[in-house]
């Protein structure tokens, strides 16, 4: 998201909306989101900012602190990312992370140099001086590094709090004014107690009541969409995912029969699911949804296409067509619902602002497929209430409103489904063939218990051949290669370790009851350097 665009959203918000909050100011670390997830996780809403933001918004805009996030520049290098620097009068208390805690002294008249050694990853962190931010903080953690620059003179007011071997000033602190600046990176999982220095300061430093909660956002939200809305007409495009299915729920709540639910059932889902989905909305939560069978249409497009860009862009511009036929045939509607999420908007640029209303437009559709536009004739007014939550807070959301857990912890699945999972051309038996295998690798996961100790497991059927033996008679079939990884957010994903009498039932299982399989690979790569999906 650009300097502009989010100052243009930030134009958009009501005055005190960021009160008894955190403004994150990202300075282009990778770690930023992280950074507002962590403070959400202290109960407390946090708002990822673009580093350039005014001292005069921000005062604006009210939040009870900020945080500075790290970043890649050196903060003397040409063109590095600066702050306004009015924002040290606010009287707001600032933490700065890494980068973040060099412009803190540069700005406030220390020096930063660069490091006779440069350090990243793990590095023993010793706590000299147990100030707010370091309360209840064990006296010696493991802390995560990743610099190449540090504070060689500390600014008039500090004193250094926390230090490494190879860093002496690895965090500094001004209690009067409240400004606090550390090395390291207090948001990743891979430094001890970073989770308690960050609610330090929040709730201790800050004095935040902690009091986003997700039944205060529901309850928020359905009164919202009531307001906005009124009596008219929404459509949402219903996946059958978290975001989409809470996101039907909150809409059932707020206006009924008002909202309508469409499912495309384009021939590329899991075994049982299109008919399981729609069951269950019709039958057990009483939410009418239209079922729109395309699966023939889409197998059409994709005759004889191999390459995975190619069958993403059919796939999503038959999903188009098929949504902008059913829209018209269903309609009018005044608004599209979409399960739009914070790193969305973050990442988007695919948005128009009506002039006359302020309200966001949709050009590009946030379908399950993640590809294609809207006509330049079909526009509706979106309807986004997820659009400030990250993807656990969904989670807690769904929760919240009843939404089943077979629903809530589903693995994530991709937009084009099976489709990239079936490497090659996809047609109707090679699909099939891995509906069978994904869904004993699925449930056997269920059976044993691991299902939820995953971030995702699935099957990939791959268009090679080899030779194998069954029944004393030589095959030349097709392997499947079982996929399982354990993540965080998905960003990053490590492989996830099976056991293998677990694995061998599955290969077993596969190999017996699935025609035209005689082998069974384990992806044992992490991301990166690859990615979750093979496709």
């Amino acid at each position: 998201m650009t300097s502009a665009q989010t100052k243009e959203g930030l134009k958009k918000l009501p005055d005190n909306c960021l009160e008894d909050s955190i403004a994150i100011l990202d300075f282009g670390s990778q770690y930023s989101q992280l950074i507002a997830r962590r403070v959400r996780e202290a109960s407390t809403y946090s708002e990822l900012m673009p580093f350039s933001v005014s001292a005069e918004e921000l005062k604006r805009l009210n939040p009870k602190g900020i945080i500075l996030s790290g970043g890649p520049n050196s903060c003397y290098d040409e063109g590095a990312p600066r702050l306004d620097k009015d924002i040290w009068a606010l009287g707001l208390p600032v933490l700065g992370v890494c980068y973040g805690m060099q412009l803190m002294a540069r700005d406030l008249d220390g020096d930063v140099t660069p490091a006779k050694e440069s350090e990243y990853g793990r590095a023993l962190l010793t706590v000299v001086e147990h100030d707010t931010l370091f309360e209840g903080v064990e006296p010696a953690i493991n802390s995560w590094m990743s610099h190449g620059d540090s504070v060689s003179k500390l600014p008039p007011g500090f004193k250094v709090s926390a230090k490494t071997v190879n860093t002496p000033v690895a965090a500094i602190s001004d209690d009067e004014r409240g400004f606090y600046g550390v090395q390291f990176h207090p948001e990743v999982v891979h430094t001890q107690d970073g989770q308690k220095i960050i609610e330090n300061f929040v709730s201790k430093v800050c004095k935040c009541s902690q009091s986003w909660t997700m039944d205060k956002f529901v309850d928020q939200a359905i009164q919202e969409v009531r307001d906005r809305v009124g009596d008219k007409r929404v459509l949402l495009a219903l996946s059958g995912g978290v975001d989409s299915s809470t996101l039907a729920f909150l809409l059932h709540k707020a206006i009924g029969d008002n909202l309508t639910c469409m499912f495309i059932d384009q021939g590329f889902m899991r075994k049982n699911e299109p008919e399981w989905l729609v069951d269950k909305f019709e039958n057990e939560f009483n939410i009418h949804v239209h079922f729109i069978k395309a699966r023939d249409r889409f197998l059409e497009k994709l005759k004889g296409v191999t390459d995975p860009e190619d069958k993403r862009k059919i796939i999503g511009n038959e999903f188009i067509r098929v949504f902008e036929e059913e829209s018209k045939r269903l309609g009018p509607f005044d608004y599209l619902a979409q399960g739009t999420l914070y790193p969305d908007v973050i990442e988007s640029s695919g948005h128009q602002i009506d002039p006359k209303t302020g309200e966001r437009i949709a050009v590009k559709i946030k379908s399950h497929h993640n590809v294609g536009g809207l006509p330049e004739d079909l526009k509706f007014k979106l309807v986004e209430p997820f659009n400030k939550l990250f993807k656990d807070e969904v989670r807690l959301a769904a929760k919240e409103l009843g939404v089943p857990d077979g629903i809530v912890r589903r693995h994530p699945f991709p937009g084009p489904g099976l489709a990239i999972r079936v490497i090659g051309e996809v047609t109707k038996e090679r699909l099939a063939t891995l509906r069978e295998a994904d869904w004993i690798i699925r449930e056997e996961c269920k059976r044993h218990k691991l299902y939820r100790e995953v971030w995702q497991v699935f099957g990939v059927l791959l268009p090679v051949k080899s030779v194998g033996v069954m029944g004393d008679k030589r095959t030349y079939q097709n392997p499947i290669v079982i996929r399982a990884v354990t993540s965080e957010d998905g960003m990053t994903a490590d492989w996830a370790r099976l056991p293998y009498d677990f694995l061998e039932i599955l290969s077993s299982r596969i190999v017996n009851e699935v025609p035209g399989i005689n082998r069974v690979a384990y992806d044992i790569t992490s991301k990166p350097p690859s990615t979750i999906e093979w496709e």
